[in-house]
């Protein structure tokens, strides 16, 4: 009797053990999980995201983590729709050549508004201009003239009083390359960016924004970087002004996309792009002062002079050209 108790009840366990994977077999399938967020976006733009994310009832709902430009770009070109991520907003060359590697997103299911065309699986959420900025004080103080071009700030009386972000680490310093290339080609443009790199010496910067901080604190003189940051820091009231350089305003943008794995979570996901789109570009372009959709204007100041695309369509491949031809300068 007491073994056939026990057959019946090791029975029943068995049994119930089916009926609860099956359950969760069933759940995994037919609802939504908490969708996991990538982003390559800075704390501003993020803080911005979120903000729009839980005002739209989304608290709870999601997860973000933050990567570095260079390694989420790895993860999208290694794991295509493998990512764990379900929605990601990177910048928009990564997404583009992700996609065309491994057809990885899913078209957005809304209308966005955007001012330009874009490929129908994603659309940017912020865009990055770049210029010339300076120190007003130290250009006063060492008696230097105020620079219009890139070629100024590699004139000798510039040497070791300029920063420019590296494009090895920096998505900032594609942006002066682009403009090196477009006006002087490649040729002339090597000699170009040797003769500025030399007079950078110690303050080629890992981050975007490392030179604009150098310019602020006095240790040199002119950078190149983020035309919205030398905008805010003189506005601010800092002995900071901004130049657009006659070689152009070249800008990145960053764009949202949504991983296509075919479940609720996908649908998900798809949601809060929307409302990333619909409701976070209010705060977006106030620290990133582009207009990007239908009814967006800001400020004639945070107008560039010199407005300018590149040539050739930005991906991952050319920015691998733009980087050799960047170490090839510094010989």
């Amino acid at each position: 009797m007491i073994k056939t108790l026990k057959g019946m009840l090791l029975s029943l366990i068995a049994i119930s053990m089916v009926f609860a994977l099956a359950a969760c077999g069933s759940g995994s399938a037919g609802e939504a999980k908490k969708v996991v967020i990538y982003t390559n976006g800075d704390e501003e733009a993020v803080a911005a995201m979120e903000t729009s994310l839980k005002n739209a009832g989304y608290d709870g709902q999601y997860l973000v983590q933050s990567l570095g430009t260079s390694e989420l770009g790895g993860k999208l070109m290694a794991e295509g729709n493998k990512i764990e991520a379900d929605l990601i907003t990177m910048s928009s060359y990564f997404i583009e050549s992700s996609q065309s590697e491994h057809s990885m997103f899913k078209d957005l299911a809304f209308d966005t508004g955007a001012v330009d065309s874009y490929p129908a699986y994603y659309t940017p959420i912020l865009a990055n201009t770049g210029s010339i900025f300076v120190n007003t004080e130290v250009l006063k103080e060492k008696g230097l003239p105020m620079p219009t071009s890139i070629t100024d700030l590699t004139k000798p009386e510039f040497s070791g009083l300029v920063s420019i972000p590296n494009i090895m680490d920096s998505s900032t310093g594609w942006l002066l390359v682009q403009a090196i290339i477009s006006q002087y080609g490649e040729d002339a443009g090597r000699q170009v960016l040797h003769d500025l790199i030399a007079n950078v010496g110690p303050h080629l910067e890992s981050s975007g924004s490392g030179p604009i901080k150098k310019v602020q604190a006095g240790e040199v003189a002119a950078g190149f970087g983020l035309r919205h940051q030398a905008v805010a820091a003189k506005a601010a009231g800092a002995p900071i002004d901004y130049v657009d350089p006659v070689e152009g305003n070249f800008s990145l943008t960053e764009s949202v996309a949504v991983v296509d794995k075919e479940n609720a979570t996908t649908d998900l996901a798809m949601k809060m792009a929307e409302t990333l789109i619909k409701d976070a570009r209010k705060d977006l372009i106030v620290n990133y002062p582009v207009a990007l959709y239908e009814g967006e204007t800001v400020d004639e100041v945070n107008k560039p002079a010199y407005a300018m695309k590149f040539e050739k369509p930005l991906t991952v491949e050319l920015l691998e050209e733009h980087q050799q031809f960047f170490n090839g300068s510094k010989e």
